[in-house]
């Protein structure tokens, strides 16, 4: 990627009228700000599909589309809605009830289906799509549909159908035939109307950097119909979870949950499946973030029945997973998420790959001259931003978490007093005259908001990935001063 500069927002942060953001003329708009700003990057997280929990670093598939992601508008302009469904005031218009709006967007599309299936079906578009898509939608939408007729998680299933019994399961979709094809449906709007914003950005010279999560969720699609490439007992259920070892932060670590790859069944497969994936993700985005990347070289493994991160071990990959990344794209769109403790083994990967890491502005102030966040230490093969979707916003940072020591350090780099009122200009200024190549502010940063409008806290186990903008914030003045500094930065 030449030099450049972008905006992280996911889509469920727009504003829209029915409680979440969707792809429809809230994210043109944003388009077209970002245009008028001279952006050229719109960095997004997975575009997988979650439940009410609402993240999507654990969906129910790597493959899937987010169905909550659909536009009324957009359906009806399209031809597969007869009309747009009355809008839902929200109780608090800055936050998604996942809840709610799964249940409403369930009900949308079951309306499309009803309206438009019949004679969509009969069409070119949606046969081609069924057939391209095979090697996962035939399995996705019979989760899906057995998710519905069970209510519970796939390894809570009748035993026949837990370990995909062809018979069985033949009797069972032959019985959720509507379902099945309710599924793939929804699969089919979401590729039409991402594929049309992915279009609509491009002629205005905007480029897509999607994300790549690392896990998936235990009940999801992936798992139960490729269980021989995770650690799992015929029973279905986790033999080891994923996670991170205790650090300075966390006295026992962090303990995720899913059950983590079987590595060297992958590459006894050639990594067919990981390779799939990421051809999947590239047919949404132009690069894609490969999140949690030190996991591309080892993993900490968990036993399952262990309550905390503490007794995990790393376990390596095999090196020639790497090598068949490079052989199955050799352009290498991608940006290493390479934060927090990251080992020589790890830079040696980055350095076989040659792709960029990232730059976070809030790690960089601790006072160590050899620290590579210090925008001095950035170097041009990177991705630098003011923070994550993990952190908090910079606003947050500065009032709630920012040491004396972070403060004195930040004052005496830019020679002048540095306050709340001045603190995000201050850091969307120092990213944009970064050495980084690349460089993305989180939308929430431009707003100058607080810690209120954090997307998420790894620590918290409620409230996260809420976070939406107000109809407000899709203004020119949002993108006024960045515009600027585009411009003066050689970024445009």
């Amino acid at each position: 990627m030449r030099r450049s500069s972008g905006v992280l927002l996911h889509p469920t942060s727009l504003p829209s009228g029915w409680g979440v953001g969707d792809l429809g003329p809230s994210a043109r708009g944003f388009i077209e700000l970002m245009a008028e700003a001279h952006q050229s990057l719109w960095q997004t997280l997975p575009l997988t599909p979650v439940g009410n929990h609402g993240s999507p670093y654990s969906p129910h598939s790597l493959f899937a589309g987010n169905p909550l992601l659909l536009s009324p508008e957009v359906l009806q302009e399209q031809g597969f809605l007869r009309t747009v469904p009355p809008q839902m005031p929200a109780e608090n218009p800055d936050k998604v009830n996942y809840l709610e709006c799964l249940a409403f967007k369930d009900t949308l599309t079951q309306s499309a289906f009803a309206f438009s299936f019949d004679r969509t079906r009969k069409e070119g578009g949606y046969a081609d799509f069924c057939e391209r898509n095979q090697g996962w939608l035939d399995d996705f939408a019979l989760y899906d549909a057995l998710s519905r007729k069970y209510g519970r998680p796939w390894y809570a299933w009748p035993e026949e159908i837990r370990r995909r019994n062809t018979s069985a399961m033949a009797t069972e979709a032959s019985g959720l035939l509507q379902s099945i094809n309710t599924a793939k449906f929804s699969q089919f709007l979401f590729e039409q109307q991402w594929s049309s914003l992915k279009e609509f950005a491009a002629t205005r010279g905007i480029r897509l950097l999607g994300d790549v999560p690392y896990y998936v969720l235990h009940d999801s699609s992936d798992i139960w119909s490729h269980n021989e490439l995770f650690k799992i007992d015929s029973e279905g259920m986790a033999l080891f979870v994923g996670g991170v070892p205790p650090d300075y932060f966390s006295k026992t670590g962090q303990r995720w949950g899913n059950p983590v790859y079987d590595w060297r069944r992958m590459e006894e497969t050639g990594y067919r499946w990981w390779m799939e994936r990421v051809t999947r993700d590239l047919t949404l985005a132009d690069y894609l973030r490969l999140d949690h990347f030190r996991g591309y070289v080892a993993y900490w493994e968990i036993p399952a029945d262990s309550p905390t991160a503490v007794k995990g071990s790393w376990v390596p990959l095999p090196g020639t997973f790497l090598e068949s990344i490079k052989v199955h794209f050799p352009d290498l769109p991608f940006v290493a998420e390479d934060l927090g403790a990251i080992t020589d083994d790890v830079l040696e990967a980055m350095a076989l790959l040659g792709i960029p890491g990232m730059r976070v502005l809030q790690f960089g102030f601790d006072g160590s001259l050899d620290n590579p966040h210090f925008p001095p230490n950035h170097t041009k093969n990177s991705l630098v931003c003011t923070g994550t979707h993990d952190t908090n916003t910079t606003l947050g940072w500065f009032i709630e978490e920012a040491t004396v020591k972070d403060k004195e350090t930040l004052q005496q780099y830019l020679g002048r007093p540095v306050t709340a009122d001045t603190v995000c200009d201050d850091f969307t200024k120092m990213a944009m005259d970064s050495a980084a190549d690349q460089c993305v502010i989180p939308f929430q940063d431009l707003l100058g908001l607080d810690g209120k409008a954090r997307m998420n806290n790894p620590g918290a186990s409620v409230g996260n990935w809420t976070w939406r903008a107000l109809p407000e914030a899709l203004s020119k003045n949002s993108f006024s001063k960045l515009a600027d500094l585009t411009v003066s930065s050689g970024r445009d």
